[in-house]
């Protein structure tokens, strides 16, 4: 296939790019500075797009098959608001250009209703996590909002804390449920949302994912 990574200096990002190209893809990967992103593939094209301009973002869908985000804070204030900013522009572009498959990174704790989650996660440690981190977790609200209303074919891939460790190869996953578990690696986030870029049970949907 033909896909588009935005956000793909960062840590799920590159784990995209990287098994994007191992999977046998093409890969755009779409970023504010291509100077962060060292790897070099004659199956990679790096583009230098601002995510938060759809116009920019127009440019490197175009032709795709399906567009994979990384975009988030990258700390707990962030007057950008890149995650649901990102998305508003990224939809924008979907839309003139046709392409309908897009997936995205969200965070376990969205899980309101706790369903598929452990109680301590649910009752204890999730509204602590939403205490500490609430700007990170309305942004990403928000950009789950515009993709429920975009029309697209859209998956937002919750995990629960993010592990910069090898992956494993394997994860849990649950359609508007979850994550089970407390972690899982970069690596094995990006794994999750490759797999599910043709699988249609996730479309329109939250999906958790964990180790």
């Amino acid at each position: 296939m033909k896909l588009t990574v935005l956000g793909a200096s960062g840590g799920v990002g590159r784990q995209l790019v990287t098994h994007a190209l191992a999977d046998g893809h093409q890969v755009t990967a779409a970023l504010r500075s291509p100077e962060k992103l060292t790897e070099h593939h004659e199956r990679l094209t790096v583009v230098r797009t601002d995510p938060l301009d759809p116009a920019s973002v127009k440019a490197v869908v175009d032709g795709a098959d399906a567009v994979l985000s990384g975009m988030g804070q990258a700390g707990r204030h962030d007057p950008l608001h890149p995650a649901s900013t990102s998305a508003r522009a990224v939809v924008e572009a979907m839309t003139a250009t046709g392409v309908r498959r897009l997936l995205v990174v969200s965070a376990g704790p969205l899980n309101r209703t706790g369903a598929g989650q452990p109680f301590l996660s649910h009752r204890v440690f999730g509204p602590l996590l939403w205490a500490a981190l609430k700007e990170v977790y309305t942004d990403l609200t928000r950009m789950e909002a515009v993709l429920r209303d975009s029309g697209l074919d859209w998956t937002a891939v919750r995990p629960p804390r993010l592990l910069d460790r090898p992956g494993e190869g394997r994860y849990r996953h649950a359609v508007e449920a979850g994550p089970a578990g407390s972690v899982i690696a970069r690596a094995d986030v990006a794994r999750a949302m490759l797999d599910f870029v043709t699988d249609p049970r996730t479309y329109g949907h939250a999906v958790g994912v964990s180790r």
